[in-house]
C-alpha cells in the first residue's frame, strides 16, 4: 500500500492534466487507497467521483503511481544530498519543483557518487586548482605558463600538455554536470533536432526500405515511425541517430563559458566545452530523447492496441446457434468441432478435403451428415493456412444443400496458443491441439469475450510492435482493458470459466479457481451470498465482485442484474413504489418505470445519490442488458471471393480487423485483408484512424488497386 497523506500538489497536478476537479481526484485517490478496483469505482461509486469514466480513472491511477514514485525519488535524493552535506536552500527548492525524473537526475548528477572518470583521475593528480584558475578566467600568461606549476612526474603529470589535458577533463565534467546547461541543451535538441535512419549495408532487402534514407523532426515524428526504426535498428538493418543543432548549441555554450574571460582561458574553455558537449552531454541527451520518443510512441501504440482489443472483446455474440468450428490445414487434415448453443462440444471430426489428400466428396458427405444431425446453422472457419481452400469447399457445400447454413471467417490469432496451453489441456485432456483450436474458433463467434480471455492479449493479433514494447506496462494496460470489458458485460457465475472469473473486480486467480471448485463440489450457485462461503473470498472481495456476477434462476431475482447487493433495499423500494415485486423484473414488467418516478425526490427518500438511483432503475427496466448488442454484427457469408475477382472501383462490405496509426485493415472475404490508408478513410482530414473506425466495425469500401504479387489490396472509404 502506498503511503496516505498524499501531497495536495499531486492532487492539483492530476486535476489539471485530466481537466477534472481536485475534489474528484481526491475522492478517487481515497477509494484506490482503500483497496477498491477501477471497475468497482467506475460502476458503484459514481456519487463519490461524479461519474468519471473507466478511461479517466485508469489514467488517474497511472499518473498517481508515477507522481508518488517521483515524490519517493525526490525524498531519497534529498536525503542523500543532506547526508553528503551539499543540500542548499536553492537546490532543495529546485528539487521540490522538479516535474520529471530527468530533472531530478540532472540536479543530483554533480553530487552522485561516481565511478572513476578522467576528471577524478585528474583531480587525484592535483590538477583541480588549475581547472579552477581557468574557470575564473583571469589567470595571466600563456597556456604553458599557467600549467607549468602543475607538472609533477611523481603524480603522473609529465608535461604542461598533460596538465592542461587533465584540467580540461575536470572542466568538461564540470560543464556536463551543470543541470541548467543540460536543460537548455535538451530543449534546443528537442525543438530543432532530427531523427535520421540509414541502411547499414547497401543492397539489403527488408521490410524497412521506407527508412533507408529517412529523417523527421523530433517534434513531428509519428509514433509508428519511431517504433519501426527502433525495430530496424534492433535487427541491425538500420543505423539510427539524432542530429542535434550542434553549431547552435556549441555557440551558446561558448558564449556562456567564455563571457568575461581573458583570451588564454577562453581558448582552453572552448576546447573543454566542445569535449563536454560531444563526449559527455550529447550522447546522454540522445539516449534520453530516444527513450522519451520510444516511451511516447509505445504509449500511443498501447492506447490503439487497447482500443482494438476492447472492440474485439466487445463483439456481439452470435447466440442460439449450433456452430461448426473449422480449423483448416493441408497435410494433417481440417479439424472440426460441433458446439451446441451453450458452448458444449457435442462432436469432433477430422476431414481431408485439401491437398495432398483432396478427399473433397468424402469430406462433403461427412459435413452434410453433421449439419443434418445437429442442425448446424453456422460454420466458423479459421483464417490461417488452407483457409482459402476450406472456404471454397464450404461455399460449394452451401450451394448443394437445402439448409439455412452460413459461414463466417474468424480471426484465429491466438487459437494455437490457447490449444497448447495448460488451460486447454485441462479443459479438453483427450483432444489434440487441432481439435482444441477448432473449439476455440467456434466459441469465438458464440461468445467472443468468454473465449478470448483465455488467450494472452498479445497473441490475439490486434496490436502493432507489441513485442518491442515495455512488456510490464503493456501487460498492465491490456489486463486493465480486458478487466473493463468483462465487468462492463458481467459474468454468469454458474457457467464462467476460471479464466473469465479472474478478470472480475476483486477476484484473484486463486479465488477464481476456488469459485469453480466450490461450484463443482456444491452444485450451481443459487444466490450471491454463497460467494462468502468460497475459500479466500472475504467481505472486501465480495463487495468488489458481487455486482458483476450474475445468477439466473436463483432464489433472488436481483442477483440476475447488475444491481449491487448493497442497493437491494433501495431497488425493492423503487419496485414497491411502482407496485412491483423483484420477480416481476425477469418478466419485463418493470420496463418504462423511469417515466413514473420522481428521481430527485425518491433518491432523497431512499438516502442514495441520483446517479446510483438512475443505474438501479436502468437495470430494473432491462435486467442483464448486454452492451455488446449495440455493436455491429459479424458478416455472415454464403459465397467466396478471391483476390483475382477484385477489380478497381468494386464496392464491397467488410469488417475492420485491425486499426494502426497509418490506417485500418479490412477483411473483405478474400483471405488477405485490404488496407484503407489514413488518407482514404473519409473525405475530411483525419488525424488518427480511431476517429473514424474501430475493430469489428462493418464498413463500405471501394477497391483502389490490387497487387497480386505482393498480395496487397488498397481500399478507400471515401465517397465519390
Amino acid at each position: 500500500m502506498v503511503q496516505k497523506g498524499i501531497k495536495m500538489d499531486i492532487i492539483k497536478k492530476i486535476a489539471e492534466e485530466l481537466q477534472i476537479r481536485p475534489d474528484q481526484v481526491q475522492a478517487v485517490v481515497n477509494l484506490i487507497d482503500e483497496g477498491n478496483t477501477i471497475p468497482f469505482i467506475a460502476r458503484y461509486r459514481k456519487e463519490a467521483h461524479g461519474a468519471l469514466n473507466d478511461e479517466i480513472l485508469r489514467n488517474l491511477d497511472e499518473r498517481l503511481t508515477y507522481l508518488r514514485n517521483l515524490e519517493e525519488k525526490k525524498s531519497s535524493v534529498l536525503a542523500s544530498m543532506e547526508e553528503l552535506g551539499v543540500l542548499t536552500d536553492d537546490l532543495k527548492k529546485k528539487m521540490e519543483q522538479a516535474q520529471t525524473l530527468a530533472v531530478i537526475e540532472d540536479l543530483y548528477r554533480p553530487y552522485r557518487p561516481k565511478r572513476r572518470t578522467r576528471a577524478t583521475i585528474a583531480k587525484e593528480k592535483g590538477l583541480e586548482p588549475l581547472a579552477n584558475e581557468i574557470l575564473l578566467g583571469q589567470a595571466k600568461g600563456t597556456k604553458e605558463e599557467l600549467a607549468k606549476a602543475f607538472v609533477s612526474p611523481e603524480k603522473g603529470v609529465e608535461s604542461t600538455e598533460d596538465a592542461l589535458l587533465g584540467a580540461m577533463d575536470i572542466l568538461a565534467e564540470h560543464i556536463s554536470d551543470d543541470a541548467s546547461f543540460r536543460a537548455q541543451i535538451r530543449k534546443m535538441t528537442w525543438e530543432k533536432g532530427m531523427l535520421t535512419s540509414t541502411v547499414r549495408e547497401e543492397g539489403t532487402e527488408s521490410v524497412f526500405e521506407t527508412y533507408y534514407e529517412f529523417q523527421a523532426q523530433l517534434t513531428k515524428i509519428n509514433g509508428h515511425q519511431v517504433l519501426a526504426v527502433n525495430r530496424g535498428e534492433n535487427q541491425k538493418v538500420l543505423s539510427v541517430k539524432i542530429e542535434a543543432p550542434q553549431e547552435e548549441i556549441l555557440s551558446w555554450l561558448y558564449n556562456v563559458m567564455t563571457k568575461g574571460k581573458n583570451e588564454t582561458c577562453a581558448a582552453i574553455l572552448r576546447e573543454a566545452t566542445e569535449d563536454a558537449y560531444k563526449r559527455l552531454i550529447a550522447p546522454a541527451i540522445e539516449r534520453e530523447l530516444r527513450t522519451n520518443l520510444t516511451e511516447t510512441a509505445e504509449e500511443g501504440a498501447m492506447k490503439v492496441f487497447g482500443q482494438n482489443l476492447k472492440q474485439l472483446l466487445m463483439q456481439p455474440p452470435i447466440a442460439g446457434q449450433t456452430v461448426l468450428g473449422w480449423d483448416p490445414a493441408f497435410r494433417t487434415g481440417c479439424k472440426l468441432a460441433v458446439i451446441d448453443p451453450f458452448g458444449k462440444v457435442i462432436d469432433t471430426k477430422v476431414i481431408y478435403p485439401t491437398a495432398p489428400h483432396n478427399k473433397v466428396k468424402e469430406s462433403k458427405d461427412i459435413l452434410k451428415a453433421l449439419i443434418a444431425k445437429y442442425h448446424i446453422t453456422l460454420i466458423s472457419v479459421g483464417n490461417g493456412t488452407a483457409s482459402r481452400e476450406s472456404e471454397q469447399i464450404i461455399a460449394d457445400l452451401i450451394k448443394e444443400i437445402n439448409a439455412p447454413v452460413r459461414y463466417v471467417i474468424t480471426n484465429e490469432a491466438g487459437a494455437s496458443v490457447y490449444s497448447a496451453s495448460k488451460q486447454a489441456t485441462e479443459e479438453f485432456p483427450n483432444f489434440d491441439v487441432g481439435q482444441r483450436s477448432a473449439v476455440s474458433i467456434a466459441r469465438r463467434v458464440q461468445d467472443p469475450l468468454a473465449e478470448l480471455v483465455k488467450i494472452d492479449p498479445k497473441a490475439i493479433g490486434v496490436g502493432q510492435y507489441q513485442h518491442d514494447m515495455n512488456q510490464k506496462k503493456l501487460d498492465e494496460m491490456l489486463h486493465g482493458t480486458v478487466e473493463d470489458c468483462v465487468n462492463q458485460v458481467g459474468v454468469d457465475l454458474n457457467t464462467a470459466s476460471a479464466a473469465l472469473l479472474e478478470y472480475v473486480s476483486g477476484i484473484t486467480k486463486t479465488i477464481a479457481k476456488n469459485i469453480v471448485t466450490y461450484r463443482e463440489e456444491n452444485g450451481q450457485f443459487i444466490n450471491r451470498k454463497q460467494l462468502l462461503k468460497v475459500a479466500k473470498l472475504g467481505p472486501k472481495a465480495y463487495e468488489q465482485c458481487a455486482g458483476f456476477l450474475r445468477i439466473r434462476g436463483g432464489d433472488e431475482p436481483l442477483d440476475a442484474t447488475a444491481v449491487h447487493p448493497e442497493s437491494y433495499e433501495a431497488a425493492r423500494a423503487v419496485l414497491a413504489s411502482c407496485e412491483l415485486k423483484p420477480q416481476d423484473i425477469l418478466e419485463g414488467k418493470a420496463a418504462g418505470i423511469a417515466k413514473k418516478l420522481q428521481t430527485a425526490k425518491l433518491a432523497k427518500q431512499l438516502g442514495i445519490g441520483e446517479l446510483t438511483l438512475a443505474d438501479i432503475v436502468k437495470e430494473l427496466e432491462k435486467p442483464s442488458r448486454d452492451p455488446r448488442d449495440e455493436m455491429p454484427k459479424p458478416i455472415l457469408r454464403s459465397d467466396v471471393l478471391s483476390m483475382e475477382d477484385l477489380k478497381p472501383d468494386m464496392e464491397l462490405k467488410g469488417t475492420v480487423r485491425n486499426v494502426v496509426d497509418f490506417g485500418a485493415f479490412v477483411d473483405i472475404g478474400v483471405h488477405e485483408d485490404g488496407l484503407v490508408h489514413l488518407s482514404q478513410l473519409c473525405n475530411r482530414y483525419v488525424k488518427h484512424p480511431s476517429e473514424v473506425v474501430s475493430v469489428g466495425d462493418i464498413v463500405n469500401v471501394r477497391v483502389l488497386s490490387v497487387d497480386l504479387k505482393k498480395k496487397r489490396i488498397a481500399l478507400t472509404m471515401k465517397t465519390k
